[in-house]
């Protein structure tokens, strides 16, 4: 997944947004008609969403994860597997040597401050009680390299805990687009998606709504014609507008 710098700045926005402190929907009664009939066409058209960082187990998704910013998570997918053979659990990773751990990873971008990250999320959990990857917010964002984005991610995917609602460029745009949001900053947008979906549906829509912008919502050629929104979704026309800004004026070759 892209987009998300907080493995430099271990996770400095956390503070501001707690999503226990903030109702969704559900809390309030359920989504409003247009959010509902937004949720009815997602669930249609992608009934099972799954990340598409392949994982087997919510560490390898964390690390996985803190990898894929500022990365395609299919470049992500062509290196944990080999990197996951040669350091298969925070133990390995954290005693790696960190050039060693550098020359794994390097094809992701940003590999030195990555591996850094790594070693250092990994000898946290080490020093935890239990050694295990933590299942809240609070905790998860504690670790070096990690930012809300990366512990919905995981508390979603990995542990099926709603705790809020994933934020990258994908889910930001198609957010916009849909009108459930005019906010720019991250944190901001998913503070008014918890207050709009339901808390039964945070993990769904993280998932859905960000396949959504990475498949079909496209930022620069959005594919309105075979969107499955397209009936509840003001940025409808986006499509067509496009076509339009690239036909040649009248008389031009």
């Amino acid at each position: 997944m892209k987009h998300e710098r907080t493995w430099r700045a271990g996770g400095r926005d956390r503070h501001r947004i707690a999503a226990h402190e903030t109702a969704g929907a559900a809390d309030r009664g359920g989504a409003t008609p247009r959010v509902a009939a937004i949720l009815r066409a997602l669930h249609r058209a992608r009934p099972d969403p799954r990340v598409e960082l392949v994982h087997a187990s919510p560490f390898q998704l964390l690390i996985a994860t803190i990898l894929s910013a500022q990365c395609t998570d299919a470049r992500v997918n062509q290196v944990t597997p080999d990197l996951f053979r040669a350091y298969p659990d925070p133990q390995a990773f954290a005693r790696a040597p960190r050039l060693d751990l550098e020359k794994a990873i390097r094809s992701t971008g940003f590999f030195r401050a990555k591996a850094r990250a790594l070693q250092g999320c990994c000898r946290e959990i080490l020093a935890r009680p239990d050694g295990a990857v933590p299942q809240t917010m609070a905790e998860l964002t504690r670790l070096p390299g990690v930012g809300r984005k990366t512990a919905n991610v995981v508390l979603g995917a990995g542990f099926g805990i709603a705790a809020g609602i994933v934020v990258d460029t994908h889910m930001a745009r198609v957010a916009r687009r849909l009108g459930l949001t005019r906010q720019t900053d991250p944190v901001r947008i998913e503070a008014d998606l918890v207050r709009l979906l339901p808390a039964s549906e945070w993990i769904f829509a993280s998932i859905a709504l960000v396949l959504h912008g990475r498949y079909v919502c496209l930022a620069r050629r959005p594919r309105c014609g075979e969107c499955s929104l397209r009936r509840v979704c003001p940025s409808r026309g986006l499509e067509e507008a496009g076509l339009r800004r690239r036909r040649p004026a009248p008389g031009r070759a």
